[in-house]
């Protein structure tokens, strides 16, 4: 009965996001750019903001939010204003509006270059159902391992939305980036968050937060003090939009820690890039094999203390683990059983 209220639920929505972006299209696109566009979107964004509600699977409540809540949401925000991935001159296919809207994806702007240490996507795919493996032994591991798999298991969920790339280019031939460009390879905190990491979400809030702060920060404190702030702020968007998803996966009070993981590192951020012109004058730099581990090291060890714990408190990493084992055994039961089976016949 569950599974059909789901059903039921995720058509709701699927219809729902159809309709305004149909909307959005047709009849915001006519309305001129600034804040009467705006304006006309904010009953799309209460609607965004209310879909995962809908819905009582933490996995599924925990996509619907980012996908439609989060990034569905700027992106049309960037929109009322020509700016981000929706606008164009001449204007997007509706498809492709559609698909851009939906989907974590960045449309390829770059030169692809390989990777430094290649995974294909069926080794990501065995790693995570290896890292999924580990829950059924947690009882019997250090919690700071324990973390470790967490860790890997977010880099790895997050690599999945390449799948996302592959529906995009099937369906409406859109070229786009890879969700991440090896982040544990990163030589420093900007290097992580603003080259490396979930580039999707890197490129919004770089548009929807960052930049215009920093024009508004220029008028007061002049241009040398204005990325500060403005680096903070984005920080701090973004650790309140964890803690919106978060709650979609739970329905659970934020603890803000993860508000206070994003401003401890937006902080830190500040200092490095004061160091770095510091030290760019001097012409020193650390070298990239010490670099690296810093902050990766600096990355993990802050997850560990402030990111992953109240999750794990409550039971949201416990809940979608055990949806995704679900997933793993539905598609080993209707699919590939059957599947087994005919060609053993045919044999």
């Amino acid at each position: 009965m569950r599974m059909e209220g789901e059903i039921r639920s995720l058509i709701t929505i699927g219809l729902s996001v159809l309709a305004s972006l149909y909307y959005s299209y047709f009849i915001v696109s006519k309305i001129p750019k600034g804040n009467l566009r705006l304006l006309s979107l904010l009953p799309i964004f209460s609607i965004f903001l209310t879909l995962p509600l809908l819905l009582s699977s933490s996995l599924l409540s925990g996509i619907t939010g980012f996908f439609i809540s989060w990034l569905a949401t700027f992106k049309l925000a960037l929109f009322a204003f020509d700016l981000g991935p929706l606008a164009a001159d001449p204007p997007k296919s509706l498809p492709v509006f559609v698909s851009i809207a939906c989907l974590p994806i960045k449309m390829k702007q770059n030169q692809y270059k390989p990777p430094k240490l290649p995974l294909n996507f069926a080794v990501k795919v065995l790693g995570f159902g290896v890292f999924i493996g580990f829950y059924d032994y947690k009882e019997l591991i250090h919690p700071d391992i324990f973390m470790g798999v967490l860790c890997c298991q977010v880099f790895l969920f997050v690599e999945f939305f390449d799948l996302c790339n592959s529906l995009a280019k099937i369906t409406v031939g859109l070229e786009a980036e890879q969700p991440s460009d090896e982040p544990y390879l990163s030589t420093s905190l900007q290097d992580f968050w603003g080259r490396r990491w979930n580039l999707m979400v890197t490129n919004l809030l770089r548009q929807i937060v960052y930049k215009p702060l920093k024009s508004a920060a220029e008028k007061v404190v002049g241009k040398r003090l204005s990325p500060p702030p403005a680096v903070v702020a984005t920080f701090v968007v973004s650790g309140l939009m964890h803690e919106l998803l978060f709650y979609y996966v739970r329905r659970a009070s934020p603890s803000w820690e993860m508000t206070c993981f994003f401003v401890l590192h937006g902080l830190c951020l500040v200092v490095e890039l004061g160091l770095k012109s510091l030290f760019s004058r001097r012409q020193w730099r650390l070298h990239p094999a010490v670099s690296a581990p810093l902050t990766v090291g600096f990355v993990v060890v802050t997850s560990f203390w402030l990111f992953f714990p109240p999750l794990v408190r409550a039971g949201a990493i416990d809940g979608v683990v055990a949806e995704i084992k679900f997933c793993f055994e539905l598609v080993r039961e209707k699919i590939l059983t059957p599947l087994n089976t005919t060609m053993l016949k045919n044999l």
